[in-house]
């Protein structure tokens, strides 16, 4: 049986809501079919049921369609509109406060709370000119959290990229700067006739630069992550369950 649905285009069109909803069916269920079944019914605005009736080739077609939408790389967004209200991007993230830098680190650890990141991030503008602005102090309320559920995805997802971007070049920095530290500690070693047994300090800038390495190749793997990871359903594939 067919039946209309409204399928969005691009990330714009899925709710932040409905995405952390699909990561905790996703989280809690083994079951493949289900979870793409309820990715449908969420991304799709429509009842499980409904999604029932839809064709196995069509439904197919849907998860490949979403699948590709998620490997798409939104930009980040200075500003944004929610219910009629103007909200700003943190002007300088060098000046954020010690108790939003503490929301941020606890809230930007898992999608169940990312939208109380975004009320960290984005604020109330207050005053503006072309590109730059004034935002709102940072007074956060379980009421204004809830408010960030409304936003599109990709307003998360940019949000995300932005910070492993951010970490990798901070990394990136800090290797090089090390690395350098190392060649120069390397030569003083090669001139010096001095021997003794004593930990060197060569040693513990080796063993921080191989320390930073990992943290480097875990932000490149996490800003490669799949944000959807659901494959499409096959007649004679056998239905995993928890």
């Amino acid at each position: 049986m067919d039946i209309k649905i409204n399928v969005p285009d691009t990330l714009e069109g899925i709710k932040l809501k409905d995405y952390q909803e699909f990561i905790k069916t996703q989280t809690l269920s083994n079951d493949e079919e289900f979870v793409a079944q309820k990715m449908i019914s969420l991304f799709c605005g429509i009842s499980m049921q409904d999604v029932l009736k839809i064709r196995l080739t069509s439904l197919n077609d849907l998860i490949e369609h979403f699948s590709e939408m998620f490997t798409r790389k939104p930009e980040l967004k200075e500003r944004i509109t929610i219910r009629g209200v103007e909200y700003g991007l943190i002007p300088s993230l060098d000046e954020i406060s010690f108790g939003e830098y503490i929301d941020l680190e606890n809230f930007l650890v898992d999608w169940s709370s990312y939208h109380r990141a975004l009320a960290v991030l984005y604020r109330p503008i207050t005053n503006k000119h072309k590109h730059m602005h004034e935002i709102e102090e940072y007074k956060p309320t379980p009421e204004k959290d809830k408010i960030f559920k409304e936003v599109p995805v990709s307003v998360a997802i940019s949000v995300t990229l932005f910070f492993y971007r951010l970490g990798l070049e901070l990394s990136k920095d800090t290797l090089a700067s090390l690395e350098m530290e190392m060649k120069s500690q390397k030569n003083e070693k090669q001139t010096s006739q001095v021997e003794d047994n004593s930990p060197r300090s060569g040693d513990t800038t080796q063993a921080s630069t191989q320390s930073l390495k990992e943290t480097l190749q875990d932000l490149i793997r996490l800003q490669a992550s799949d944000y959807l990871n659901v494959s499409p359903i096959s007649h004679s594939k056998k239905k995993r369950k928890k």
